[in-house]
This record gives C-alpha cells, structure tokens and sequence, in this order.
C-alpha cells in the first residue's frame, strides 16, 4: 500500500530537457529528441539552430508531435493524484524583477542561502528572453557574479553562478568589460572555471564553463592569458580523449579551442606543447562522429595547418591528410570548405610534397573535381581550380591522363 503523504516522481523522460516541467505538447526535432513545444520554439525563435540536447546542427527546423509520448503523459497523469506529485512547479515560481533587485541588495558572498537565491534567479532567467536581458543589463549583477566565483570555492555555488552567466552571456553588451573582469580584475574566477570543468558530475556546467571563457576570449592577449591558465589546455585534451566524453561536450570543447586557436601563440602551444593533433586525428577517423564534430575537428585542423609545427605533422601523416580528403562530400558543405581550405594550404600554398604525394595516393584528385562540380562557394573552386593545376604540373604524365571519370569535363585547363 502506498501511503498518501509520499510524493509521487514524475518519469524523467516525461520532462522537457529545457524547462524540466512535464511537457504539455512534446515534438520531436529531426536528431529524435523530444522537448515541450514552447521550450523548443523560444530556443528556435532565439536564432539558435542546434539541437539543444546533442549541439548537433539542425538540417531542418521543422518538428514533428511526439503523439504516443503525450498519450503515455496524459495516461500517467490522470492515474495519479495531483497533489501527490513530485512537481518542480511549486519550486520554480518564477520572482518578479523587483523582487530579483531586492536579492540582489541583500546578496554578499558570505550569505549561506545563495544557492536558494540563485536557483530563484536562474528560473527568472529560463522564463523568457527579457528576464535574461533585465539581468545581463541591472547594474552590478554581473560584476557580483564574477566576484562570486573568483572568492567562493562551494561547487554547487560555482554551478549555480556558471549555469547564470551562461543563461544571459549573448544578453550581455561589451564583452571586453566581461574579459577585463576575469582575466584582470578578479583572476581567479579562472580558477573557479577549471574546477567546474574538472567535475565529473554534470556535463552541463563543464559545457556552461566553455561557453563563458570562449566570450571572454576576445583577442590575442586574452586569447593567450586564457591558454596560459595553468592545467587548462591539458583538461581539455583530456575531455576530448576521454572515452566518457559525450558529443555535446566535446562539441564545446571543439568550439572553445577553435576560437582561441585564432592567437599565433596559442596554435603553437596547442600543436607543440599539447600535441593536439593526433588528437584530432583520431576523432576526424572516428566512424561514429557526428556532423558538427567532423566540422569543428575540421575548422580546428585549418588553423592549426598554418601554423609551422601543424603543418609539419599534418603533412608527416599521410593517413590524416588522406582522412581529411574523404570528408570532402560526405559530411556536409561546411566540412567540405574546411577540408578543401585544407589541402589547398598544405598542397598549394606551401607545396609540401608528402602532402601531394598522400592526396594523389587517396584518389584525392578525383574528390577534387567532384568538388568543383558540386554546388560550392566560388572561393572553394577556385582552391579547387588551384589544385588541379597544381598536379597537372607535376603528375601530368603518371596521374591525370589515367583518371578515367565522368568529371574529367569540368577541368580548368
């Protein structure tokens, strides 16, 4: 017999992966999962076009109702007593702004219900896109923030206030006033966002924590102070080697890396110190990579190839140039512009002969024609143009004139 003052818990694939409520109207995306149709359609109406859940890439933005998920929920929920169901409804009473104001008055960092406080604050900013700009614009809010997680070292604070700052980052105007406060006024709050990072916990916050020191990292100096933190670069190696790691994660870490992989100094540091690339190599060569995964490894590779030491290793390996041309066509136009700016840098532009000699021996000549029959960018058949040209001269008599392809009509010369 179940007794009646035992809360009843709601299924968790009942709730929605954004709001957390049980889903009223569930649709399904085209990547399989499902979310409450209002959640998803304000994350759409956002400009946001992934796959909250996966980061994957929408191909499609339409949705499809998950019509046997909301038989199962309206099943489940008349079967059971309302009163008797563990909700987060009553939790998740959404404060007005005079009331976050007032919070706000009252908050240092010694009070010990932050994490009452905070919670209230990150269900005011989850209810709509005004409440996360009235918070990235109160005065002193982010300040507060920062301080916060540059003097207290409670992880379940250190979530709390990461989970914020990432709820209202693309709400906050001046991100070199965001990059002064960590990297000069309130150092330590890097400190703060290695620890998130280093929990095994929650996913979540490690992807949050990317997500802020890659809007912080806003040119070369920052760029290079961020990689310079102690023991950064080498957890991040570490997430993208871990056989833990999920796709979202690694998908931020990928993001974050190709962002501070701008700075000369840091492509160094990551080719020379960190040896990324067989890194990369391992997971371009993965069967089972996804689509955004195989475009960030892709975009990562780019930069790092112009880059001395990059070059020298993506040249030395004939298995990874000739990986990096089979993508070419098969994982999407982005990793196609990615891939050709590739092999055109180490082929043309730098004329590294081992890299010749591996795209010849994987057929690459052939993709490359392809390529430039495709529907792509004109700067990509011109790359394209580039290096057919370029093994036309020196594999005139051993190469070309044996490739025997339908695309042969479409040569530049």
């Amino acid at each position: 017999m179940v007794r009646d003052d035992l809360l009843i818990t709601v299924p968790s694939f009942f709730r929605c992966p954004i709001s957390l409520d049980v889903m009223k109207s569930p649709v399904s995306l085209c990547t399989g999962v499902t979310y409450d149709r209002a959640s998803i359609q304000r994350w759409l109406d956002s400009g946001n076009n992934t796959c909250p859940a996966t980061m994957q890439v929408l191909h499609s933005k339409e949705f499809v109702p998950n019509r046997t998920l909301q038989r199962l929920i309206q099943i489940w929920s008349d079967s059971v007593p309302q009163d008797r169901v563990d909700s987060t409804e009553s939790a998740n009473v959404v404060i007005s702004q005079d009331q976050v104001k007032d919070i706000i008055k009252v908050t240092d960092i010694k009070n010990e219900d932050l994490l009452e406080k905070f919670s209230k604050i990150i269900t005011f900013a989850r209810e709509s896109d005004e409440n996360k700009k009235f918070l990235a614009k109160l005065d002193g809010f982010v300040v507060m923030l920062v301080e916060i997680l540059s003097n207290v070292k409670d992880k379940n604070i250190l979530e709390q206030v990461v989970r914020i700052l990432a709820l209202i980052l693309n709400k906050i105007e001046g991100q070199e006033n965001m990059m002064n406060l960590f990297l000069k006024k309130y150092q330590d709050s890097l400190t703060s966002l290695l620890l998130v990072l280093k929990q095994e916990q929650n996913v979540d916050s490690k992807i949050e924590s990317l997500k802020i020191l890659e809007f912080i990292a806003v040119d070369a100096e920052s760029r290079f102070l961020i990689a310079e933190k102690d023991g950064l670069l080498s957890e991040l190696k570490r997430m993208l080697t871990s056989n833990t790691a999920d796709q979202p994660l690694i998908g931020a870490c990928l993001s974050f890396l190709v962002a501070i992989s701008v700075s000369k100094r840091v492509k160094s540091k990551l080719t020379t110190n960190y040896k990324l690339i067989p890194e990369l190599k391992k997971l371009i060569t993965d069967r089972n990579v996804t689509v955004s995964t195989a475009e960030k490894v892709l975009k990562l590779l780019e930069a790092l190839c112009y880059n001395k030491q990059g070059r020298a290793e993506i040249c030395n390996d004939s298995n990874l140039v000739q990986a990096i041309v089979q993508k070419m066509l098969k994982v999407s136009g982005v990793a196609t512009e990615h891939a050709v700016t590739i092999v055109w840098g180490v082929c043309y532009l730098f004329r590294d002969p081992r890299a010749q000699e591996a795209v010849t021996a994987g057929n690459g000549l052939t993709k490359i024609l392809m390529v430039m029959q495709s529907n792509c960018s004109p700067e990509v058949r011109q790359m394209s143009s580039d290096l057919l040209k370029i093994f036309q001269v020196k594999y005139k008599a051993t190469c070309l004139s044996s490739y025997d392809t339908k695309t042969t009509h479409i040569m530049p010369f």
